[in-house]
């Protein structure tokens, strides 16, 4: 079986065929704040980071794979391996459903498992870190759903639409 198949969704790297999902995606004003982004991408900006998304995690120290639902190659959504690190053992994780008729379907219950599961039997990482907003709950259900403790608060740590917001560490270790 695929590691990164499961029973609704699998995970697959990005292709050039995902530049106007991943223009999209980056260029949604309301996923600004959980991404931390704050300028719009230019399509050249993105095809090149397309044209580069071949690197291996230990040269780029992070991976990108889009979620597809298994009938489908059209990805839903994206999921992040980030600031990879092989010699302490530990990555961030991040994941994004960008149509909301996508959200509260087990697409990112399924794709998070799956990416798990990767992270952990095949690169062999100790433990996996995510931060969100203390504020979404759809994530920290998520998280904490598969044994994300959280190990603190960053008080006053971003700032969108005028006020500052708690961000929570979340973390699972093998």
């Amino acid at each position: 079986m695929n590691a990164l198949q499961g029973q609704h969704i699998y995970l697959r790297a990005l292709e050039p065929e995902d530049l106007e999902f991943v223009y999209a995606l980056e260029n949604d004003t309301s996923v600004w704040e959980i991404s931390q982004t704050q300028t719009p991408y230019s399509k050249f900006l993105i095809r090149q980071y397309l044209d580069n998304a071949h690197q291996d995690i230990y040269e780029a120290k992070q991976l990108r794979l889009a979620i597809c639902k298994n009938d489908s190659f059209e990805a839903i959504g994206l999921i992040d391996l980030y600031d990879y690190d092989p010699k302490n053992q530990r990555a961030g994780i991040g994941i994004l459903i960008q149509n909301p008729e996508n959200r509260h379907q087990g697409y990112g219950h399924q794709a998070l498992e799956l990416l798990i599961h990767y992270a952990f039997e095949h690169l062999f990482v100790h433990q996996l870190f995510a931060t969100i907003a203390t504020t979404n709950q759809a994530s920290i259900s998520l998280f904490t759903t598969f044994g994300f403790h959280c190990v603190g608060i960053k008080k006053d740590w971003n700032f969108n639409h005028g006020i500052f917001s708690d961000e929570a560490l979340y973390q699972l270790i093998r």
